[in-house]
């Protein structure tokens, strides 16, 4: 009875453990496999027949079956594992500060100075001062035309300037000036041996920052001298201008903007004979603006008091309609006043004397139609043509000058005639990363001058017209530190009564090289063809003439 009541106990626990696995759990930080194996174990005695012999039954030794090895598969809680995961480390991105200081210096072989300075101060994170120099400038003998000699020629230009900026929380406030001086020899025959041009002004600007704005604004007034010491006749001519512009803007749309611009000159004369006067000019007009069109419609209405034309009026419109990401078709009509001041005088023409006092040139229109291009990354193009009339328009011409009681010398005279020109052109820019960039352009007109008169003024009026302006521009950057380019400039004049004065054919190149961080090298030869050519009447070019010198950043 005992022996059978063992035999049902081991019965029971083998059929307990049947069913059971053997599990193996990964814990963490525990490379190895921790394995729990619960082996079935057989216990199959044979019992011969009973025998009433009270002795055990020989029992054979146990042995256990190989049982497959299984794994826990389960997939790890979600909540096992921390909610924030370390993030990777990045630098904080910041862009490369700009050196604040500049200093070029610079000398050729006529003389060829070339000398440069500026350093933007940063006085807060509100206020900016801004201070540049610039003196450029020849002393050197040039080859007059027809073999006439040699004339010992010097021109120097010299320029300095002053820009602070301080930022309000929706507008800037900006304080400038700027003194010139410009200081040259005539020819040797000329009735004045030299001219000095000194100018001056303060400028005053406000100008709102905020979009938010309902109306957005900008104002400034500008004081300004300038004197024409040696003019031929006057000495110490002076011009004072007050020069004021505003401009309003509001929306009245996301798209839609209108606004109106205003500018008036008060010009004051000393030591000569030039009248007083006041002009004023009004610029209505209306802005659309979306992905597709932007439309410009305007006008320009000047008026003038004390001398000159006392009413004038040109279009100001543009459209340009952008039926691709990459394709652009435009067209303008516009106008407007050029006033002819000092200032512009001596950017058309330093060697010339002013006998009279000029009116201001009037564009009454120049109208063109275009289209613009990007067929490839980097690559631009630019198709335009157009029409374009000037009222009064400035051209030199040579006259004689009386430079003693009873004798008169040649110089170049400053007057105006009515001109208009038919002109095409086209435009090509190509810029592969920081390594190369090309650019050219091409210009041609056609232009027209009509003359009744018996002085022949028109034909002088278009003499030094450009008939076709070609520029092409190569930027080579092999490596970081080297600058290279090449260039060549192309002006060809407008033939008058069969004749055409020698076309300007300028060939050049230059480069650059950063020897030490921000302490570079260059140089620059032009004129390397060593054409003669003019871009005055009778006043000569230089030869081949290079110059080089050093340049810092700090």
């Amino acid at each position: 009875m005992n022996m059978r009541k063992i035999q049902y106990i081991l019965s029971g626990i083998t059929l307990i453990t049947l069913p059971l696995g053997v599990h193996a759990q990964q814990q963490a930080k525990d490379s190895t496999v921790n394995r729990t194996v619960v082996v079935e174990q057989e216990y199959t005695p044979d019992i011969p027949d009973a025998s009433k012999i009270n002795v055990l039954p020989q029992v054979e030794a146990p042995t256990a079956n190989k049982k497959a090895v299984e794994y826990d598969v389960t997939l790890v809680p979600a909540n096992t594992i921390p909610t924030t995961v370390m993030q990777a480390y990045t630098g904080k991105e910041t862009q490369a500060k700009t050196h604040p200081g500049y200093i070029r210096l610079g000398y050729g072989n006529y003389g060829n100075l070339d000398t440069r300075a500026g350093y933007l101060f940063t006085l807060s994170d509100r206020d900016r001062l801004n201070l540049n120099f610039r003196m450029n400038g020849m002393d050197g003998k040039l080859d007059l035309p027809d073999n006439d000699g040699k004339w010992n020629s010097y021109y120097y230009r010299t320029h300095a300037n002053m820009d602070y900026v301080h930022r309000f929380r929706k507008a800037d406030l900006n304080v400038a000036g700027n003194f010139g001086l410009s200081n040259f020899n005539f020819l040797p025959d000329a009735a004045v041996r030299k001219q000095k041009f000194i100018s001056g002004d303060i400028h005053f600007g406000v100008k709102s920052t905020d979009t938010e704005l309902p109306l957005r604004f900008s104002a400034e007034t500008n004081l300004m001298l300038y004197e024409r010491q040696y003019d031929s006749g006057f000495l110490n001519s002076r011009e004072y201008i007050v020069r004021t512009k505003a401009l309003v803007t509001g929306g009245i749309s996301d798209e839609q903007t209108v606004g109106i611009g205003f500018a008036m000159d008060n010009v004051l004369y000393k030591n000569n004979h030039f009248e007083n006067y006041t002009s004023l000019g009004l610029n209505p007009h209306y802005r659309l603006e979306n992905d597709d069109w932007k439309i410009r419609i305007g006008a320009l209405v000047d008026m003038g008091f004390g001398f000159g034309k006392k009413f004038r009026a040109a279009p100001d419109v543009a459209v340009e309609y952008n039926f691709s990401d990459s394709y652009i078709l435009y067209a303008q009509a516009k106008g407007g006043r050029l006033q002819n001041d000092f200032r512009r005088l001596e950017a058309f023409c330093p060697y010339g004397q002013v006998s009279s006092q000029p009116d201001a040139t009037y564009e009454q229109i120049n109208a063109a139609i275009g289209f613009k291009a990007s067929p490839a990354i980097g690559l631009w193009l630019n198709l335009y043509g157009g029409y374009q009339n000037l009222k009064d328009d400035l051209f030199f011409q040579p006259a004689d000058f009386e430079s003693t009681a009873n004798e008169y010398s040649p110089m170049l005279s400053i007057g105006q005639w009515n001109t208009s020109n038919i002109y095409a052109g086209a435009e090509i820019r190509y810029g592969y990363k920081n390594i190369f960039s090309f650019s050219a352009t091409g210009v041609y007109r056609n232009w027209d001058a009509k003359d009744d008169s018996q002085s022949n003024a028109g034909a002088y009026a278009l003499v030094y017209k450009p008939a076709f302006e070609a520029d092409l521009h190569i930027d080579v950057h092999p490596v970081s530190a080297l600058l290279l380019n090449l260039g060549y400039r192309h002006i060809s004049r407008e033939k008058v009564e069969g004749n055409k004065v020698d076309a300007v054919n300028n060939l050049y190149a230059g480069g650059s090289y950063e020897f030490f961080k921000g302490i570079s090298v260059y140089a620059r030869i032009d004129n390397l063809l060593n054409q003669d050519y003019q871009y005055y009447w009778g006043y000569p070019t230089e030869g081949i003439n290079f110059t080089g010198g050093v340049s810092f950043k700090f």
